[in-house]
């Protein structure tokens, strides 16, 4: 089995000075927790992967394609590969866990 608890992946990916810090790694999929600072612009682009984002705090909206949504604490949203897709206005600082599959390149 493997476990984490949010607040020792935070402080590692704190430590290591990125938004992103991937955390487990398997064959078909990987898991990370993002991080992006109310304010703060989101700089990434489509991924080869599908994705899902669950919400762990803040709040924000997140265009993915055309639609935009809000989301808050408990949010989980589905983007698909090959999808352009942002979070912006971020109005609390935003804590999202990853879920690539398969695994991200």
């Amino acid at each position: 089995m493997k476990a984490f608890r949010l607040e020792e992946l935070e402080a590692e990916r704190a430590a290591n000075d990125g938004a992103y810090l991937q955390f487990l790694r398997e064959r078909n999929m990987s898991v990370g927790l993002y991080a992006l600072d109310a304010g703060a612009l989101d700089p990434q682009q489509p991924h080869r992967q599908d994705e899902v984002y669950f919400v762990v705090s803040g709040r924000a909206s997140i265009t993915v394609g055309e639609e935009t949504t809000q989301v808050a604490r408990g949010s989980v949203v589905y983007v698909p590969a090959g999808v352009e897709h942002k979070f912006h206005h971020i109005s609390e600082d935003l804590r999202v866990m990853v879920v690539f599959a398969p695994a991200e390149s």
